[in-house]
């Protein structure tokens, strides 16, 4: 039987968590003078009532979190992150439609970054910097920083970073998940405190350092200019942005040994070797075609590459060129790189290398076991053996991907959008990316989708942030037994 105290306990938690945040902006707000301070006294005034309100919610008394409940905590916390974070959105008008709010907030909270803002300049200051925040809450997981506080309840955490935690492994960086949360939070912080200071030396003014060091470190792709990137053409700014976009993708469990200096440890991932050398293949292979395309300078050609490839990998979304006006035969790729992921283990969305790592090495292994039947051939990563199980668990992944992926551009075209945009969509939106191609390409935005669509894709997003496990597991009929 569910016990509904540790979910309403916890959802009202993270709905005060929330509406702290809010309150973040007012400092904001009355600096840029922006007029929206009250916007933001009343969200936050509604979000931390509904939050004590159930956080005093009690049904049985709580003993320990088992794994169904930390399924349904995670996936209504989602919910009630994002329905909440959509209402500053709508009392300050930037976006009046609760369908466009609740888009624009899923898109933030899974660090997505596609938008229905048509004019992103216009936009207060204190609205901008609430959407900039809601992917940087978004980008580690605030299930995770919450973890970090249970003990405050008086319930594990263990489930839930479980239910939370991103690709079908969480090397632990401490024995204890609170210390680990505790870890994982200060590198996130560090991080995207030193891309503020780096962006504000290369020219950014402290408002859209700031803004910028949110999203980039959250994988998440929300600007404050219409231009995204492009709009800042100085190789002091679009650098710094590259390397940190590729280190937001990089498995926390590696950045952690690599500010302890154990590269030994390091250079022993397999994914991280594949990722970086992905990159640098990928890199090669595109800014040949593009400096002959573009005719720019073979400087330019490669920044521009380079940018596009790890915005996309790490499905940040920040665009610095419109990709889709190179070639179609380049625009196919990156519509490929979508589908990547970078990490486990990091704020980046998608499938994750390290299943295509398994998917393809075991393909190659079994070609040997064909050939010699008798022999025991283990898959390996890491140098360690990998168990069966998760072998399973990532093929049914990768099938499951698909599916979804054909089911929902199935239904988004059924909506009334072409093929091609209904394609981009919803691949952009399951792998939390951001911009895609068709009408949703890198210099568009979702402000013309349906209103349908716009459900569904948000569905999606939801999905993907989640591994899709955690979400549609709610929908089979043995997780509500008893037994």
């Amino acid at each position: 039987m569910i016990n509904l105290t540790p979910i309403t306990n916890v959802i009202g938690v993270l709905s005060i968590i929330i509406g702290g945040f809010m309150l973040l902006c007012l400092p904001v707000s009355f600096i840029m003078e922006s007029g929206d301070h009250m916007t933001f006294v009343y969200s936050a005034m509604i979000t931390i009532g509904f939050g004590l309100l159930l956080y005093f919610a009690r049904f049985k008394p709580v003993n320990n979190v088992n794994k169904r409940e930390g399924m349904l905590i995670v996936s209504l916390g989602w919910l009630t992150m994002v329905t909440f974070s959509s209402v500053p959105y709508m009392i300050s008008g930037a976006i009046p439609s609760f369908t466009d709010a609740f888009f624009e907030s899923m898109s933030g909270m899974t660090t997505t970054g596609a938008s229905v803002l048509t004019d992103i300049e216009s936009v207060s200051s204190g609205v901008l910097f609430w959407r900039s925040l809601t992917q940087w809450i978004g980008g580690m997981g605030i299930i995770v920083l919450t973890v970090a506080i249970f003990p405050l309840l008086g319930i594990g955490g263990i489930e839930l970073f479980v239910a939370e935690a991103p690709g079908p492994t969480s090397d632990k960086i401490h024995p204890r998940i609170r210390e680990t949360a505790k870890r994982l939070w200060l590198i996130y912080l560090g991080l995207t405190i030193a891309l503020f200071v780096i962006l504000t030396f290369g020219g950014m003014t402290v408002f859209d350092a700031i803004n910028h060091a949110f999203t980039t470190m959250a994988t998440g792709g929300f600007s404050t200019k219409n231009a995204s990137i492009a709009h800042y053409t100085s190789p002091l700014i679009q650098y710094p942005i590259i390397i940190f976009m590729f280190l937001a993708g990089t498995n926390y469990t590696v950045l952690y040994w690599s500010l302890k200096f154990k590269w030994y440890k390091v250079w022993k991932i397999d994914e991280f070797k594949v990722y970086l050398g992905l990159v640098i293949v990928l890199v090669i292979l595109i800014t040949i075609p593009v400096h002959n395309i573009s005719e720019t300078g073979w400087e330019q050609s490669f920044r521009d590459s380079l940018f596009q490839i790890v915005s996309l990998l790490t499905t940040t979304g920040f665009v610095s060129a419109d990709y889709t006006q190179w070639s179609e035969s380049l625009t196919f790729i990156f519509f490929l790189i979508i589908f990547l992921g970078a990490c486990a283990g990091s704020t980046a969305g998608g499938i994750k290398i390290i299943r295509h790592l398994v998917f393809f090495k075991n393909t190659y292994l079994e070609f040997k076991r064909i050939i010699h039947p008798r022999a025991i051939v283990p898959l390996k990563l890491n140098g360690q053996v990998v168990a069966p199980r998760i072998l399973t668990h990532v093929i049914i992944f990768l099938l499951l991907y698909l599916m979804t992926f054909l089911v929902g551009s199935i239904l988004v075209i059924m909506t009334g959008m072409d093929f091609l945009s209904a394609i981009g969509a919803t691949a952009t939106s399951i792998s939390n990316v951001g911009p895609g191609i068709g009408t949703v390409g890198p210099v568009d935005n979702f402000a013309a989708v349906p209103a349908t669509a716009k459900w569904i894709l948000s569905f999606l997003m939801l999905l993907g942030r989640l591994e899709l496990f955690t979400v549609l597991l709610l929908f089979t009929p043995f997780f509500w037994r008893s037994n």
